[in-house]
């Protein structure tokens, strides 16, 4: 047995990378189960396994005391001064207690528990290699799809994709190479779980990273992004570089950085605008494609503006179904109230009629 343990350490170890001092360590606790198991004995014992020889030795663990009152537990300082003299009261003791045939006991009882010990190492060892990939981009390959999940596999992992985080304009079918982002490495009792994700916004500035060789080196740096995965994104950046467009940088010659992109994610529309300290004109930028005439913002709530677009120009701002308004809330963390010239002129002169006009019962004899 001893050859044939030192035989499939040195196999697991090359095979499956797991370290020669895991397994021991889980064998020696086994065995000390086993032993206790088998012999039924409950007193401290030490099992040692000695990875050069294979050999397998039992201690029991005792205390040395004056007068021993319990035979299992403790060990007399008489009997322990004829081992060494350097024994004292209150020191632990280990006496072999090895059965002859232990070894074909504890191979039998150990095996499950030693090959349980051996997955659980490479869980984790999977589970250290992923969770370094959290919140990065990895490519993956479709293997099937339920009502739940878009099962993608990673190698040597299978990682899932919630509903909530599919494209609504893709479909993914089995064998299909995609990209995808890793949002959540979870370490189960089942094995690791690597959740992903095609709608994250941190999806889209991988992907920028990997095309725009000026963001990956923070050059062009992504300040916000806003996305409606699918449809339309929002993507603000700015330059380290006061020579460098940011805008033009990660558009690309004749937009193809941003193309590429956009092809990747199924057509989804890219709007990039710069981020300024200049709150306002940031403000006008993420309302891209509509032009602004005025930003006022809300002395009551400072996270709040009214934004003032050209009465041709309104449907354009406010965007279809209210989403270029909504994507540029989000992008610069204002709640955003988009009227037009004509709105805005009728509330001044509303409220210039109110201010001027005195009360009529004030000035009654």
């Amino acid at each position: 047995m001893s050859k044939e343990l030192l035989g499939a350490f040195d196999a697991l170890e090359k095979e499956k990378g797991i370290k020669k001092e895991t397994i021991i360590d889980a064998l020696e606790a086994a065995l000390t189960s086993a032993y206790k198991r088998n012999y039924g004995q409950s007193q401290n014992v030490d099992v040692e396994f000695d990875d050069r020889k294979g050999d397998i030795h039992v201690y029991a663990v005792k205390k040395i005391v004056d007068v021993v009152e319990d035979p299992q537990t403790e060990y007399s300082i008489k009997d322990a001064l004829q081992i060494s003299h350097g024994y004292e009261v209150g020191d632990d003791i280990k006496i072999e207690v090895t059965p002859k045939n232990f070894g074909r006991i504890a191979a039998q009882t150990a095996k499950q528990v030693i090959m349980q010990r051996v997955r659980e190492a490479e869980r984790e060892m999977v589970y250290n290699q992923f969770s370094q990939y959290q919140d990065e981009l990895i490519t993956g390959e479709v293997e099937r799809a339920d009502n739940r999940f878009v099962y993608i596999n990673l190698g040597k992992v299978e990682a899932v994709m919630p509903t909530s985080n599919q494209m609504p304009n893709e479909e993914y079918r089995p064998q299909e190479k995609i990209k995808v982002y890793v949002t959540k490495v979870e370490n189960a009792s089942k094995g690791p779980q690597v959740f992903v994700s095609r709608t994250a916004p941190g999806l889209l500035k991988r992907l920028f990273e990997q095309e725009v060789p000026e963001i990956y080196d923070g050059t062009v740096e992504i300040v916000s992004i806003a996305r409606e995965a699918g449809d339309r994104a929002k993507v603000a950046v700015r330059s380290n570089n006061p020579d460098i467009d940011p805008v033009g940088t990660t558009v690309g010659p004749k937009g193809q950085r941003v193309q590429t992109i956009v092809n990747e994610l199924g057509g989804e529309n890219m709007d990039i605008v710069e981020w300024t300290d200049d709150k306002a004109k940031f403000i006008a930028n993420a309302l891209n494609p509509s032009e602004v005439v005025d930003v006022i913002f809300d002395p009551e709530n400072d996270q709040a503006c009214t934004v003032i677009v050209p009465d041709y120009q309104l449907s354009l701002a406010i965007g279809k179904r209210g989403q270029n308004a909504r994507l540029a809330a989000k992008l610069t963390g204002f709640k955003i109230d988009i009227k037009s010239e004509s709105e805005a002129d009728e509330n001044i002169y509303d409220n210039n009629i109110a201010a001027e006009d005195p009360d009529d019962n004030e000035n009654a004899d």
